[in-house]
């Protein structure tokens, strides 16, 4: 435990000293500066208008910048040989994956948190907290992804791509599933029966990230706290089967 406590510490300084709190700051000066511009264009309920763009910008900002760091500081560890000297020490593998899994998700939830505290002023403080937790648990499935897929390919490019086509897949499921229900033909063929069983078992293995931090719970009504708690649950089962990925996957590559 305290090998995986250090790790974790020198993850989260890493992130400071790699001015990553800057970076956010600076996305969220811009997202907030486009809101108040899109809210001026707004004919009528201008402050709904800027909510939602808000919302919506800065949730694909820090989503981007967390995923993007992730592969980065992993990537730069492998390529500075740094982890080679470290793994030469009395360090289990699993530690190594766990210590930077826990700095990273530790430095989500503060970024997820932080990210909320603008909608305070504009959104009900129930809302705005709801959004901002279910924001971090969006960005902890995030990272465990981010990080097995840079343990799997170790470069930055490739895990970035595959980072990038997991998001949007999740983000679109729901839609997807609804579009292969109700075709506008071809309904009966073999071929769209074969692709509704691929894409119901896709279902099945990603999260609906369209369910998560949902912009209409700042703008109408927020979410029941059992849907919170839900999220949650769902957030920790696929954390722990990416990290254990994760781990046989290291435990198989040769430094």
């Amino acid at each position: 435990m305290y090998q995986i406590l250090t790790i974790s510490r020198y993850t989260l300084l890493e992130a400071r000293r790699a001015h990553l709190p800057l970076l956010f700051a600076c996305a969220i000066g811009a997202v907030l500066a486009s809101a108040a511009f899109a809210s001026e264009l707004a004919v009528i309920e201008g402050l709904r208008m800027q909510t939602a763009f808000y919302a919506a910008g800065i949730r694909l900002a820090v989503v981007f910048i967390m995923a993007a760091h992730v592969i980065a500081s992993v990537t730069r560890e492998f390529d500075d040989k740094g982890l080679d000297m470290l793994l030469a020490l009395d360090l289990p593998r699993a530690h190594y994956i766990l210590g930077k899994l826990c700095g990273f998700l530790a430095a989500g939830a503060v970024v997820g948190l932080i990210a909320c505290v603008p909608l305070l002023l504009t959104a009900p403080a129930s809302a705005a907290l709801q959004w901002g937790i279910a924001l971090s648990l969006e960005l902890a499935v995030v990272i465990a992804f981010a990080l097995f897929c840079v343990v799997a390919f170790g470069q930055f490019m490739p895990s970035a791509a595959m980072v990038l086509a997991f998001y949007m897949l999740a983000r679109s499921i729901t839609t997807i599933r609804l579009m292969s229900a109700h075709p506008v033909s071809g309904g009966d063929t073999l071929s769209h029966a074969v692709s509704r069983w691929l894409i119901e078992g896709l279902a099945l293995l990603l999260p609906a990230l369209d369910r998560w931090t949902q912009t209409v719970w700042l703008t109408d009504a927020p979410e029941a706290w059992r849907g919170i708690f839900a999220m949650l649950l769902e957030t920790v089962l696929y954390v722990t089967l990416l990290a254990g990925a994760a781990m046989v996957d290291f435990h198989r590559r040769n430094f």
